[in-house]
């Protein structure tokens, strides 16, 4: 059963098999894991993970892919196929008791972000996460303070799990050939988080808006959030900018606003 990879899905299939075998290398999977497969594909990686004996369930979206998958593993009673929008689909539920998921995944460009925020949601039923990404993405997730790369998706992840930059995947690894170098990341949910706060959604308010003008010092960028002497007062400097901020400031910064509106954004 050939299958024509579909622009509008963002697939580019993975056929090197050097850098499947990377892959593999780095997952540490054995028969007692539940893992999580997000956009198998041709399933180049899952027949590995279905011979190990663990339990595998894979999300796809492309129904003729299904019908691939269902035919091509037919044979193992240990996979579980949903045919659905990952975006959409509840990752939790998959979790028996008090087990918790591995999710391994060549997440399409155009999605990439939205999912993985998506699968936040899930972070106390999922042990690792494992994601072929644009490098681009990659880099700004695993980025430092005082990096151009350095933004929302930096701080956002690195508050939920440890980041880890595995190794770059070249172009030709894939049929079709995207255009853009990819890299393998690992994400670790934090069983204890880095920093505290309040409320996630003032952490994420505060973040988004101190980057939505970079070039802006903190004082001018978070002016409607926090005046100036209250970002001193938290032992911050106000003229700096966001992108040399650390999760652990933003966490002050977040916690502060929260408890202490101003009354224009009450």
């Amino acid at each position: 059963m050939a299958h024509k990879a579909r622009k509008r899905f963002g697939q580019n299939f993975l056929h090197d098999q050097y850098i499947i075998d990377n892959i593999l290398g780095s997952l540490f999977y054995d028969q007692d894991q539940h893992w999580v497969e997000i956009g198998p594909g041709q399933g180049a990686l899952t027949e590995p993970l279905l011979k190990s004996g663990a339990q595998l369930d894979v999300v796809e979206l492309d129904r003729d892919l299904v019908r691939l998958l269902q035919y091509k593993f037919k044979q193992y009673s240990n996979l579980t196929i949903h045919s659905s929008d990952a975006l959409k689909f509840d990752f939790s539920s998959l979790a028996k008791a008090d087990e918790k998921l591995h999710i391994l995944g060549n997440l399409p460009y155009n999605i990439s972000t939205p999912l993985m925020f998506h699968l936040l949601e899930n972070t106390p039923r999922i042990a690792d996460m494992t994601f072929m990404l644009q490098k681009e993405v990659v880099d700004r997730i695993c980025a430092d303070p005082g990096s151009k790369k350095y933004g929302r998706l930096s701080i956002m992840m690195q508050y939920y799990c440890a980041t880890e930059h595995l190794f770059d995947v070249p172009p030709e690894s894939f049929n079709p050939a995207p255009k853009v170098m990819s890299s393998i990341v690992r994400l670790v949910p934090y069983e204890q988080l880095p920093v505290m706060v309040d409320s996630v959604k003032m952490l994420n308010t505060v973040v988004t808006t101190a980057f939505s003008q970079r070039r802006k010092t903190l004082r001018n960028s978070l002016k409607k959030l926090i005046t100036e002497a209250d970002i001193t007062a938290l032992d911050i400097d106000p003229t700096l900018r966001a992108e040399t901020i650390s999760l652990q400031d933003f966490a002050k910064l977040s916690h502060y606003i929260n408890q202490n509106p101003l009354e224009e954004v009450l």
